[in-house]
């Protein structure tokens, strides 16, 4: 298709989803013949993926994010369903990025029609495709309009509810006690509908603690903390640490390893788990292996770790990543880390490092064990001189 074309649908359940060589957030606007949502609840996207007629699916990082259309289920006065991306790096454009929306029959897979918006470069957000009734007939439309503010300037426009965030409150130090860690928490605040990317849940009342994952996909920035509760109860099952990066600029490769090290309640080191030892603690943390250059789509390196089988000796994990090539993070594309459902592979937590320093060394993440059981994380992104997890313990039990 090219802008401005549209084609008659042939089925009524219709999948469209966004491909692109960086990872994109996609959701959907439900809109009235006024092109506005009625509620906030008409936006439909990965912390509110379901609405009337409309869902959305996460592609997990390693599959395009897609949104489903049933144009029987479409509440009367809706006239049409818009398709929205937006890189989920912050503040990253579309310059040089060619994303792809694909219109498929929902029920068999098979392809209706595909579309390449030509000419991209400082817009960080994407009308991509609307879905829309015109004469009793649906149908695709190829737009291709852009924003320069993002997904907040397109949901904006169409009469979702925009929050500005507030700044988050900088970490309280730690002292450690005798029994388990406990981790700073500082106060997390979020838009209450999406920013431009990536969207994180709305702050918790006051006195109400930290966010949890009851609300879906978090997305933390540095010092932030969520706890890994979901419906009132604690994590108890398999969890993935995924941990990625790019292949170094100017086309070479860097070996970057992720790594684990377990801590008891006084910050003492139980043990690591790394390429050279890829299970510790009886077999409840398991290392995926050593990638050598980052090649390859989704997690270079994952760790899983079985929370219900640690041992209670087990109160604090630091995840970390250490250049053994010797090349500074300067010289890494982007890293990121990710938490996901081990049974499930549903994304939970994700933290990008937004910013490099010339180091061979990075604390990524860690999980601290509550009095109450239950497991926190931290995203860190605290740069250290090491090329080893060796090098790793000190300043990790440190930052514990």
């Amino acid at each position: 298709m090219t802008p401005g074309s549209n084609i008659p649908l042939s089925a009524a359940r219709v999948t469209v989803d966004v491909a692109a060589p960086v990872r994109l957030d996609v959701s959907g606007l439900l809109l009235t013949a006024d092109g506005k949502v009625r509620s906030d609840d008409d936006f439909i996207f990965y912390n509110q993926p379901s609405g009337p007629g409309v869902t959305y699916r996460s592609g997990g990082g390693t599959a395009p994010d897609a949104i489903t259309v049933d144009t029987t289920a479409v509440p009367p006065g809706i006239e049409k369903i818009i398709v929205t991306a937006s890189p989920d790096a912050a503040g990253q454009t579309f310059q040089g990025v060619e994303p792809t929306a694909t219109v498929r029959n929902g029920d068999d897979n098979s392809v209706l029609a595909t579309f390449t918006p030509p000419q991209l470069g400082s817009e960080t957000a994407l009308v991509i495709v609307e879905i829309y009734l015109r004469n009793g007939q649906w149908k695709a439309r190829a737009v291709g309009q852009g924003y320069a503010n993002g997904l907040a300037g397109i949901a904006t426009d169409f009469g979702v509810t925009v929050e500005e965030p507030a700044a988050a409150a900088p970490p309280q130090p730690v002292t450690p006690p005798p029994a388990p860690v406990q981790p700073p928490a500082p106060p997390v605040t979020a838009p209450a509908a999406p920013p431009a990317a990536p969207a994180t849940p709305p702050p918790p009342a006051p006195g109400s603690g930290k966010i949890n994952l009851d609300k879906g996909r978090v997305s933390l920035q540095k010092n932030q903390t969520v706890s890994l509760v979901k419906g009132g109860r604690p994590l108890l099952s398999q969890v993935k640490m995924g941990l990625g990066w790019e292949p170094a600029y100017r086309g070479k490769d860097i070996d970057l390893d992720a790594s684990v090290i377990a801590y008891g309640p006084q910050r003492n080191h139980i043990d690591s788990c790394y390429f050279g030892k890829l299970q510790i603690v009886g077999g409840a943390i398991k290392h995926s292996g050593d990638n050598l250059t980052g090649e390859g789509g989704g997690d270079d390196e994952v760790i899983m770790v079985d929370l219900g089988r640690l041992p209670q000796e087990v109160t604090g994990l630091v995840f970390t990543v250490n250049s053994f090539s010797g090349q500074k993070f300067t010289e890494v594309a982007k890293a990121y880390c990710r938490l996901l459902d081990g049974t499930t592979g549903e994304e939970l937590v994700r933290f990008d490092l937004t910013s490099a320093e010339p180091q061979t060394g990075v604390l990524m993440a860690k999980l601290i064990r509550q009095f109450s059981g239950e497991w926190d994380m931290t995203a860190m992104g605290d740069f250290v001189k090491s090329r080893t997890v060796r090098g790793m313990v000190k300043p990790a039990a440190q930052a514990l």
